[in-house]
Formats: structure tokens, C-alpha cells, sequence
């Protein structure tokens, strides 16, 4: 990469903690390369503590981007200039723009489109489907309306009585307002109720980050006979591959278990088009990085 910079070259940023795990760095700068953009992309340690200052030190650089994770998303919004219609509804962003390079910062948000991408790739439908989310933070919420909006059947929410849970509620009210899926809120601390809905769900989502570092030893589904051979098993997290809950449901018969590689690269992608303006060599990216 060093060979392509010159003194003309635009940088994106992540920013984001834990974050050095993060493919993203890999998968945009190897897009640039690839169509000989004058971009570099790195990843910073930024928590909520450091948010400010990383914001008005984007602005005084002009950093022409930024995908933002946890835990920014929902706290970056009130730092930027304008939230774009999908960001808004979410709640949150994982993607800025720098407009110009001139300090006018736009937020969107891409996960949502990412990981209804990436079941698709899978060959996984939403349309007229039930399915069981949990996890109501940043990725749970834009999944949970991307899907709606593309037309799942029902969401049932789940998420421990925390700080989030009432998230989880504005979210399933946004979602029975302005769409035709029936969405609900339950606390994972129901086992009863969360056993049943998976029974009846086609798909099962987990957007917690549950089975990532420092969790990577634990799983929200413990019990085999929650698992059915065409429950489909979609683990946000791509570090590790494959997560404990993964594995446990292939263990048991699972017969399609996905993680979050294909959500990662597809929302990258997003963020791709609205930082540079080109087209992610998405297939390219897909051989490069993600064949095992």
C-alpha cells in the first residue's frame, strides 16, 4: 500500500474500540488498490470518551470519511452536521461522510442493507418471515428495520432489561407504524418465551456481539433443542469464524449457519460507494479475503 501514497492521498478512518481485530482496514484498502484510488484507510482506538475530540479532529484534517462501531454509533449523532433518513430511523450510524473534505458531516447507516445482503448471498429470504433477533444496540435496530422494510412477516425482539431495552421498544413501534411487519419486545431473561419464538421463527439472528472478544466462550443458545435443521443461524460477529453459538448449531443440525463476514463486506461496500463514489469490487474482496 505504501507504494501508492503521495501527498494527494484521502484518508478514511474506523473508529471504534475493541477495533484492531477489524477486516475493514484490509477489505477498502485493497479495493482502493485495486482501482487505483488515491485512498488510505486506518483504524483508531476511539471510544465514547474520545468521541469529541475525534470528531473535531476530522473535521481540522479533513478526513474525508469514517466507519464508526462500537460503542459510537448511537453516541456520534449529536457531533454531526446532518443524519440521513435511514440513520435517523435507526438511531444510528456506522458511516460518515466529510463533505469535500470542508468539515460537513453526513451520517448514515449501511448495516442494515448489509446484512439482509449477506443472507441473500446465502441464498435467505426475509419476505413473509419470522424471525428472532436479538440484540437491540446499533446493528440489532438496522437489522431489525431493513428487514421489516423488506418485508419480513414478524420480529421478535429479544434483550436483557438494560439501558438498550427501551431502544428495543422504540424500535418495534417504528417498525408496526410505519411498516406491515408485526414487531415485539421481550427480555432474553425469558427463556420460556425465547424458546418459543425460535420454535416458530425461520430464522434466528443474534446481534449482540455475544462469542466476540472478550465473550467469545459464551453463547445466547445453549439448549440443542432450540436448533432445527432448517432454523437458519445468523451470528453478526466474524471474529472468530465461527463463533461458540456457530459451532453449536451446526453441532446440532443446523443445516445453514451464517457469520458476519458477508455482513461485514456488504455494508463495507455501502460505505465504499459513499466515501469514494466508485463501485466496491465486492467479488474481488469476497476471493481475496473471505475463502477459508
Amino acid at each position: 500500500m505504501t507504494e501508492r501514497l503521495t501527498g494527494h492521498t484521502l484518508l478514511i478512518s474506523l473508529i471504534a474500540t475493541p477495533i484492531r481485530h477489524s477486516m475493514s482496514p484490509t477489505m477498502h484498502n485493497e479495493a482502493f488498490t485495486k482501482l487505483g484510488l488515491d485512498y488510505a484507510y486506518l483504524a483508531f482506538e476511539v471510544g465514547n470518551d474520545e468521541l469529541k475530540d475525534t470528531i473535531q479532529g476530522i473535521r481540522a484534517l479533513g478526513i474525508r470519511g469514517s466507519n464508526v462501531s462500537m460503542p459510537n454509533k448511537q453516541a456520534i449523532i449529536p457531533y454531526l452536521d446532518e443524519v440521513s433518513p435511514e440513520a435517523t430511523l435507526i438511531g444510528a450510524v456506522n458511516t460518515v461522510t466529510n463533505l469535500d473534505g470542508k468539515g460537513y458531516l453526513v451520517g448514515y447507516n449501511t448495516d442494515g442493507i448489509g446484512a439482509i445482503e449477506a443472507l441473500k448471498d446465502e441464498g435467505v429470504e426475509v419476505k413473509d418471515q419470522i424471525i428472532t433477533l436479538t440484540g437491540a444496540g446499533g446493528a440489532g435496530t438496522a437489522i431489525a428495520i431493513q428487514a421489516a422494510f423488506d418485508g419480513a412477516k414478524e420480529l421478535r425482539i429479544f434483550n436483557i432489561n438494560d439501558g438498550v431495552f427501551a431502544n428495543a421498544k422504540e424500535t418495534a413501534r417504528k417498525i408496526n407504524e410505519n411498516t406491515d411487519c408485526r414487531a415485539s419486545v421481550t427480555d432474553l431473561a425469558d427463556p420460556v418465551a425465547f424458546k418459543n419464538s425460535i420454535s416458530e421463527s425461520s430464522i434466528y439472528i443474534d446481534a449482540t456481539g455475544v462469542g466476540m472478544k472478550p465473550l467469545e466462550d459464551m453463547s445466547l443458545i445453549t439448549d440443542p433443542a432450540l436448533i432445527r435443521s432448517d432454523l437458519v443461524v445468523f451470528d453478526v460477529v466474524y471474529s472468530p469464524r465461527e463463533t461458540k453459538l456457530l459451532k453449536f448449531a451446526k453441532e446440532h443440525g443446523a443445516e445453514k449457519t451464517i457469520n458476519g463476514l458477508g455482513m461485514m463486506l456488504y455494508q463495507g461496500a455501502a460505505a465504499f460507494k459513499l466515501f469514494s463514489g466508485e463501485d466496491m469490487p465486492v467479488s474481488y474482496i469476497k476471493d481475496l479475503l473471505f475463502k477459508d
